[in-house]
């Protein structure tokens, strides 16, 4: 936090950013995302490892992972948003990759009175399904995806645009 002195009166100017991540699987988001929170004050909330955590049991298909995902979504926004508010900056990384998502991130960062940087990984589908079979391969992922997962959840990404506002970062396929 930055602290300045007007009419001696102490004002608090919250400098916190949420950082969001768009990007489909494999893309680099949870790589970028521990890059990011290699700054002083910035810590990672991580979808996969909550999910796994508190659901890995009952996500056994894509319709489960919608279903849980928004009850993680519920539960976290309270506290997102406190830790912004406390000075701390974020970095959500849930998939930000359909204009609903995204509206719930605005949600977060807008109630904190933060600042916010959206980051594009634009990679292409061809390097994502390569990353994903070393990844399924590697086994140290709580979460296999098929192909056919793959296409049926990327069937649903929308790429942000100029109108939604957002500050946007660009990351190309060698970012992660």
């Amino acid at each position: 936090m930055r602290y300045s002195a007007r009419r001696s009166i102490l004002m608090v100017e919250n400098v916190a950013t949420l950082h969001l991540l768009v990007g489909k699987i494999c893309a680099g988001k949870s790589t970028l995302a521990v890059a990011l929170a290699n700054a002083p004050g910035v810590v990672v909330i991580s979808e996969d490892v909550w999910l796994s955590a508190l659901y890995g049991a009952e996500m056994r298909s894509v319709a489960d992972y919608v279903r849980v995902s928004a009850r993680l979504r519920d539960a976290m926004t309270p506290h997102v948003i406190a830790l912004l508010q406390s000075g701390l900056s974020i970095v959500l990384d849930f998939p930000a990759n359909t204009p609903e998502l995204r509206a719930w991130m605005r949600a977060l960062f807008e109630a904190a009175r933060c600042k916010h940087t959206l980051h594009v990984l634009d990679v292409s589908d061809d390097i994502c399904r390569a990353r994903l079979r070393r990844r399924n391969a590697g086994g140290e992922h709580p979460f296999t995806v098929t192909d056919a997962q793959f296409d049926q959840i990327s069937q649903y990404f929308v790429a942000p645009t100029e109108a939604e506002g957002f500050d946007v970062i660009r990351h190309g396929s060698d970012a992660a």
